[in-house]
């Protein structure tokens, strides 16, 4: 089988629901959207409006933690937000598919609303990542239903569900992107503490797609790692260029299928020919 070939077979397996897709934020720059689709676009954006020490440039994570420590969390918020309230961006062909399409569960790991603003007016529900900064309990998500309402949690009964495990920049919501944010989640997500157990119950059985993700991070390997935790195996990755040496060990630990396509090719296999 051709790179194309196996492509068409994992998105198949998707819009059956025999396989998770899990965006990265590359997905995102297919709506030719104003906003970062990036950590390092994101990364650039807060250092123009907060100067961060060289130590830190460039990593998204240490650029957020010190002007959460230096300037308060509620800069951080204001800038975050700020960078993705732009008007709402072109239609977006992986998101418009996933839309029409359902599947049991959808992974989405950018910052942005864009899947679900693809998903207004149809069955789904959300579950999101939150902080811990200003909590008071002991929480990792909040969930929603279709309209926007909190609920107590994901519903088995949801026709789709949107897990959002990094949250969403958007007013009313939250998000992790500070080094403290993440300090709780990693030291519990090894036993699976902070993964939804609807989550865990709909991965039961489907290997992953992962679409617009790189893996050069290690705290964006151990989040996939987790959420891909006792799923079937046979994931495909689709990632394209030369893979740096720890996404290489990456994609060998996870066993998964390399396809070395642009995104571009994905949209290319949505579009339907007119007539």
């Amino acid at each position: 089988m051709t790179p194309h070939d196996h492509l068409e077979q994992a998105m198949n397996e998707v819009a059956s629901g025999r396989r998770i897709a899990y965006l990265g934020p590359e997905v995102a720059a297919l709506s030719d959207t104003a906003a970062p689709t990036t950590p390092q676009a994101l990364s650039a954006l807060l250092e123009r409006q907060v100067r961060a020490p060289r130590r830190a440039a460039g990593n998204l994570w240490a650029v957020a933690q010190y002007i959460e420590s230096r300037k308060f969390r509620a800069t951080l918020n204001k800038l975050v937000e700020d960078a993705f309230d732009t008007p709402a961006a072109g239609s977006n062909p992986v998101h418009d598919w996933l839309a029409r399409v359902g599947p049991p569960m959808i992974v989405d790991t950018w910052y942005d609303d864009g899947l679900l603003r693809a998903f207004a007016g149809k069955p789904h529900g959300l579950v999101q990542g939150v902080s811990r900064n200003g909590e008071w309990i002991d929480i990792f998500t909040r969930a929603y239903d279709a309209d926007g309402n909190q609920v107590p949690e994901a519903s088995p009964e949801w026709e789709t569900l949107i897990y959002k495990p990094h949250g969403m920049a958007r007013k009313g919501s939250s998000f992790l992107m500070s080094d403290s944010d993440y300090v709780e989640v990693l030291t519990e997500i090894d036993i699976q503490r902070p993964i939804p157990e609807d989550v865990t119950r709909r991965r039961t059985g489907r290997p992953f797609l992962f679409l617009g993700c790189r893996f050069e991070d290690q705290m964006l390997r151990t989040f996939a790692r987790q959420i891909a935790k006792r799923s079937a195996p046979g994931h495909v990755m689709v990632i394209h260029g030369p893979l740096t040496r720890m996404e290489e060990k990456f994609v060998k630990e996870m066993n998964a299928l390399h396809i070395d396509l642009p995104l571009e090719a994905v949209a290319e296999a949505l579009t339907v020919p007119e007539g």
